[in-house]
C-alpha cells in the first residue's frame, strides 16, 4: 500500500493528457521514465498499482532493457540494473590468490629449511666448537708454511743434502720391517688379553667399549 501510493503520487503528472503538440507528450514521457528509474534505485525491490500508465512504462522500460524485472505470483516486480562484477577483476584476484598460496609455501618451506640448518650447525658445534676449528687451521696454516719454506730451502741447493746410497737403505727398510711385525705380534697378544679380561664386565658397564674409556687405554679396540 505504501509503495503503490509513493508511486502514484509521483505518476500523477505522467499521467497521458491531450497536448498541443507529440512534443510535450513525448518530453514527459521520457520525464516519467527518469523517475520511475529514480525511484527504482532508491529502492532495491519495489511493487507497483496494476495502473495501466504504470504498466505500460514498465514494460517498455524492461524491453529497453533499462530496468530488470521478474514474476512474483500474479505480479510483475522491477527493480533496477545492478552492475555486474567484470571478468577481468574476478580472474585478478583469483590471481592474486593463487600468488599468495604459493608465497605462504615458500614461507613454510623456508621457515622449515631454516630450522634444519639451524639443527645440523648446532649438531656440529657440539662435537667440534668454531672456535676450534679456526685454531686447527691456523696450526695447518703455519705447518704448511713451514713445510714449503723448507721445500724451497732444498729446491734451490742452499742446504747441503747427501745420497742414500742402496746399502743404507736397504738396512733402514729391514729394521723397519722388524719392527712392523713386531707392532702387529703386540697388537694381536693386547687383543687377545682384553678379550679374556672383557668377557665379564665389571657391575655398571654396559659395553666393552665404556670399560676400554674409563681405564683411560690408547688406541682403538
Amino acid at each position: 500500500m505504501g509503495h503503490s501510493n509513493i508511486i502514484s503520487s509521483h505518476l500523477e503528472d505522467m499521467a497521458p493528457r491531450k497536448e498541443k503538440n507529440d512534443k510535450n507528450s513525448k518530453d514527459k514521457g521520457e520525464d516519467g521514465a527518469t523517475m520511475i528509474l529514480e525511484y527504482l534505485r532508491d529502492r532495491y525491490y519495489c511493487q507497483f498499482a496494476q495502473q495501466t500508465y504504470t504498466v505500460k512504462a514498465l514494460k517498455e522500460m524492461h524491453e529497453r532493457k533499462e530496468v530488470q524485472g521478474r514474476i512474483a505470483g500474479k505480479q510483475i516486480v522491477y527493480h533496477a540494473l545492478q552492475d555486474v562484477p567484470s571478468d577481468s577483476t574476478s580472474a585478478q584476484l583469483a590471481a592474486l590468490d593463487c600468488e599468495l598460496t604459493d608465497l605462504r609455501a615458500q614461507i613454510a618451506s623456508t621457515k622449515q629449511h631454516e630450522k634444519s640448518l639451524r639443527a645440523e650447525l648446532a649438531a656440529l658445534s657440539a662435537h667440534v666448537p668454531t672456535g676450534k676449528l679456526r685454531e686447527m687451521v691456523s696450526r695447518l696454516e703455519m705447518e704448511r708454511e713451514e713445510v714449503l719454506s723448507r721445500l724451497s730451502l732444498l729446491r734451490s741447493g742452499r742446504v747441503a743434502t747427501r745420497v742414500v746410497s742402496a746399502v743404507e737403505q736397504e738396512t733402514v727398510n729391514g729394521e723397519w720391517r722388524v719392527w712392523k711385525g713386531r707392532v702387529v705380534v703386540r697388537k694381536r697378544i693386547c687383543k687377545d688379553m682384553w678379550e679374556k679380561c672383557s668377557e665379564a664386565l665389571p657391575e655398571g658397564f654396559q659395553r666393552i667399549e665404556e670399560l676400554w674409556e674409563t681405564l683411560g687405554l690408547d688406541g682403538m679396540l
